[in-house]
Parts: structure tokens; sequence; C-alpha cells
């Protein structure tokens, strides 16, 4: 498996972990920005992480029939880790705003379903897939992601352990809580939320 430092190496090569001074699409001040997107840009180098990230879930969670990822970002990270785990590997989409299961895509009664993303922050896209787990009465058996930002805080997902590869603490600032050092650097503003 690889070490977290040697994870952050991989992360910071790809350009998938950024310093500077970023506006989230929350509208938050941060001075890191992860985009798992680079990561995937770069197929080796993505390969050695989901490589380790499933040795993690072999450890610690058994018996998984089924891989459920959100659309968009989780979907390339979920496919990767059931072609490796050996695992039938299904996504979600948004139609309406919410969680739907297209492409005739579906889930067991019973089957036991691991949730994987690619950054878990706030946990609201896993908690949305776990509805919809149990729609289909399925058993919701762990989540994993490549990055697990959250803390105790923001994130509420009930008696299951996030299994990721990276832990980081990125810390994120309204406009008038931001640092002096932080407000020295320009303003950069990543994402695609907000594109026309």
């Amino acid at each position: 498996m690889l070490s977290l430092k040697n994870s952050l190496v991989v992360l910071k090569k790809t350009n998938a972990l950024l310093e500077g001074h970023f506006v989230l699409s929350s509208g938050l001040h941060s001075p890191k920005y992860v985009q798992c997107a680079k990561l995937l840009s770069f197929p080796k180098q993505a390969k050695k992480i989901c490589f380790s990230l499933s040795q993690k879930i072999k450890k610690n969670i058994k018996n998984i029939d089924l891989i459920l990822s959100p659309a968009m970002g989780g979907v390339i990270i979920g496919y990767e880790i059931g072609r490796i785990l050996n695992k039938e590997t299904i996504f979600c989409e948004r139609v309406n705003g919410k969680f739907k299961l297209r492409r005739g895509f579906n889930i067991k009664k019973k089957s036991r379903i691991l949730i994987v993303e690619d950054v878990i922050t706030t946990g609201k896209s896993s908690l949305e897939c776990n509805k919809l787990i149990k729609k289909y009465n399925g058993k919701l058996v762990g989540y994993a992601c490549i990055i697990d930002r959250s803390n105790t805080k923001s994130l509420k997902i009930k008696n299951k352990k996030i299994i990721s590869q990276i832990k980081i603490d990125i810390p994120s600032y309204t406009y008038k809580q931001i640092p002096k050092s932080l407000k020295k650097i320009p303003i950069t503003k990543p994402g695609s939320r907000h594109l026309k």
C-alpha cells in the first residue's frame, strides 16, 4: 500500500492537489484545492492510488456484492475499484436533483453495497446514495474514497467508517475569517459549477 506521504506526492505531481487561494463552489475560501479529475488524467499514477485503496477495502470490508458510485466524480474510481476487486459496479445520476439508477442498472434486494467516491467532504452525495440503496432494500457495507476531507462537524455518516487512501484536513474560511497570509495570494475560482 502507498503511504500517506507517497500518496500526497502523486496528488501534487498530477496537480490534483493545488496550493494557493481558492474560492470553492460553496463560496468558502481555502489554501488548498482537490481535483481528482487531474489525477485520473494520468492513468499510471491513478492506478497506484486505486490499487492501494482497493487493498485497504479488502482488509476492512468482507462480502461486497456491488459497488455504487455517484456520477460524475465517482464513476471512474468506482469502475477501477470494481475492476481490481472483481465486483459489479454501477453508478447513479441526478435526475431533477435526485440520484436515480438509469441505463438498466439495478440493486438486488439484500445485496451488500460499497459506496465509492473520489472525494468525501460533507458526505452529502454518499448519504444520498445510501437512500437509494435503502429504496432498493440493499445493505450498505461502507464508504470508500481516494480523499477523505470530512470532519466530525460536517459529516454524519452513521456507524460506517470511511476507508480512504488519503485523510486530509484542509481548512476553509468565510470571507470575514480569511487569514492575512491567505489574503495576500491572488484568488482562483476552480471547478465548473458556475461555468456558462
